[in-house]
């Protein structure tokens, strides 16, 4: 007897065990071995053999009914037979995500067991799920089942089917999460009565897509899902799917297409038919406000846009508390702080007024090149050397420091560059955070919360890569930058300036006045003593190259916008990186600070106390990136 395939997905996911790619006959025939069909307690064995002998081997005493026994001794009973299959903890039992068609056969394995024939299996049935079984290529020993009605086939590894191998019967058909480029092949012989097509997590590219969704391959489509590819032509696959009369479910999201600001309201006036688009049912309202925005396709810009904001940063050490008193001569030293990120821009400053290059920072005035010992320095020779050092572990993320040019422009990275997360993701641990600031990047001094109060508009025209850099996320990064200066011509040490002679006697000589009234004075005025100058920072001064120093960095998930979400807002936790100690300190050093003007008052400030089971702030950053989408016809039209 030939093996037929059996419905069903088990959990066979030892991928060590795996052979090369099969084809699909082969692999429901694998599938139907390990249903064990035809072994105990299923099938015709010792087990129950004797309910299957041929009436004439039988004597007349066996054909009389008997109460006190059913079946021959060493037998089982058809009920503890299925007991036996249908316990979840029977060592028989199938696994937990079996199919029905599964638990069906095996049942009637151990009912009637002698209908499993051939020509019973192909014409049963009507569901086949072979889910993540390395399946590569739909043969031709499907069109067997001539009752088919749904096809699952998701994650695997098919690059191409050949529509003539599909059961005309087909209404289902999910090919998710496999390697297909083009729905050309699906369109030879498409099934006719076919209603819902999933194509979604594939590799389909390219402007001519659009060409394969139409009434003429597809008449009864209802359904289709078309999500997280990389189709990029929103106006020609508006025209396509318009002609499909009853499609009724869409889902586009995740396809660079669906980035564009207008490509709701686009996608809803030029489908009116359609009831739900990326699992949100379209609403008469929505219907209303982008009226006859579909006949403006030609004036709308193909670009997606971007906010990224950066608010309040908290749990920063003031690092000033364990710097020396500067002398005459320095070292005058401050501190910035800044927060950095990661994000493509398009080259020859398309879609950035910054420029091409991932995270470009913006180049410096000539003031700031300073440091004879960085001279002629290439920029990929500092870009080497930072990859060194981080290979090296002398540059560990929150301890290493870089001295270097501040504000110097590191290596560009070209957004056509990147094809895909997984080259984004091997890109970015050679990239240190400290090259790359972000553009635009504000410098901010030491505060308990910082106000940051960034805000910049990325705009991309190249959607593909801007595709594959959301599914890898961002790098938020904290920034400490150490600025030490000396004075180039040293400052006279400070002198007291000694009083004139004389001055004192003639000073207590005019004290002696008359007052309002015309007595004279009792007390004479204090002598006044010679004023001191005040300690000045040098006008001129000299900068040694910027030391930078991470404090913290966290990747934040940008997924959540390609899957419809209109933007991601997250704090990003680095951890505590403040101690007892160092709070104690910036607390005293506050607190001589408002002495004087406590004096004035005549009260004296408190040194607040600090219990045992006090816990600084953690690092953090307020991050939210938000993704532009127009929610009206005329608010697209505006812009």
């Amino acid at each position: 007897m030939e093996q037929p395939p059996a419905s069903g997905s088990d959990s066979d996911s030892d991928s060590g065990s795996r052979s090369a790619p099969e084809t699909l006959s082969e692999v429901v025939r694998v599938h139907l071995r390990k249903l064990c069909l035809h072994e105990f307690p299923c099938g015709i064995g010792s087990w129950n053999r004797s309910r299957f002998l041929p009436q004439t081997w039988r004597t007349w005493r066996e054909l009389t009914p008997r109460e006190e026994e059913t079946v021959s001794p060493g037998e089982e009973t058809v009920e503890a037979l299925l007991g036996l299959v249908r316990s979840p903890h029977s060592p028989w039992a199938l696994v937990e995500d079996s199919s029905a068609e599964d638990h069906f056969l095996r049942e009637l394995a151990i009912q009637n067991p002698l209908m499993l024939k051939d020509t019973f299996l192909y014409s049963y049935f009507r569901s086949l799920r072979m889910v993540d079984k390395q399946v590569s290529l739909v043969d031709k020993d499907l069109l067997k089942f001539v009752n088919l009605e749904e096809l699952i086939l998701s994650a695997n590894k098919i690059k191409q089917v050949n529509a003539a191998n599909l059961p005309p019967t087909l209404k289902v058909l999910e090919l998710y999460g496999n390697e297909i480029r083009s729905m050309e092949c699906l369109c030879a012989h498409p099934p006719p009565g076919l209603q819902h097509l999933g194509l979604g997590h594939n590799k389909l590219l390219g402007p001519l897509e659009s060409l394969y969704v139409t009434n003429n391959y597809w008449p009864n489509l209802v359904s289709l899902d078309l999500g997280f590819n990389d189709l990029t032509d929103l106006q020609g696959m508006m025209v396509s799917l318009s002609t499909l009369r009853h499609l009724w479910l869409l889902v586009l999201q995740g396809n660079p297409l669906a980035l564009v600001p207008y490509y709701r309201g686009f996608t809803i006036d030029s489908l009116t038919r359609l009831c739900v688009l990326d699992d949100i049912t379209v609403s008469p309202n929505e219907k209303h406000q982008f009226q006859g925005f579909s006949l403006s396709g030609d004036f709308l810009a193909q670009e997606a846009q971007f906010v990224v904001s950066i608010g309040n940063v908290k749990g920063v050490v003031d690092t000033s508390i364990w710097d020396p008193e500067p002398g005459p001569e320095g070292p005058f030293i401050t501190y910035n702080y800044y927060v950095t990120y990661d994000f493509v821009e398009e080259e020859q400053g398309e879609g950035s007024q910054y420029g091409g290059v991932l995270a470009k920072i913006v180049r410096p005035s000539s003031a700031e090149l300073v440091g004879d010992e960085l001279q002629g320095v290439s920029e990929v020779q500092l870009l080497e050397e930072a990859n060194e050092s981080q290979e090296s572990g002398a540059t560990e993320m929150g301890e290493s420091e870089l001295s270097f040019i501040s504000g110097r422009s590191a290596l560009p990275v070209p957004l056509s560059s990147i094809n895909s997360a997984e080259e984004l993701a091997k890109l970015r641990p050679r990239m240190d955070p400290r090259l790359f600031p972000s553009p635009g990047t504000n410098h901010k001094p030491w505060a308990d919360v910082i106000s940051y109060n960034y805000e910049m508009q990325h705009t991309f025209k190249d959607l593909v890569p801007l595709k594959a850099f959301l599914l890898s996320g961002t790098t938020v990064t904290i920034v400490e930058e150490k600025i030490v200066s000396w004075a180039v011509v040293p400052l006279p040490v400070e002198i007291p300036l000694p009083a004139k002679k004389g001055k004192g006697e003639k000073d207590k000589k005019e004290t002696v006045g008359k007052n309002k009234k015309g007595k004279a004075e009792k007390e004479p005025r204090k002598e006044q003593k010679a004023p001191k100058k005040k300690k000045e920072i040098p006008k001129e001064l000299r900068q040694e190259p910027s030391v930078l120093r991470v404090l913290g960095s966290d990747l934040v998930a940008l997924e959540p916008l390609l899957a419809g979400e209109s933007q991601v807002s997250t704090v990003c936790n680095y951890g505590v990186i403040r101690t007892l100690e160092s709070d104690k300190m910036i607390l005293t050093r506050d607190l001589k600070k408002t002495k004087k003007g406590a004096k004035k008052e005549k009260s004296k400030p408190q040194m607040p106390s600090f219990d045992s089971d006090y816990q600084p702030e953690p690092l953090t950053v307020e991050v939210q990136i938000q993704l532009n989408q127009y929610r009206t016809a005329e608010e697209a039209l505006r812009f």
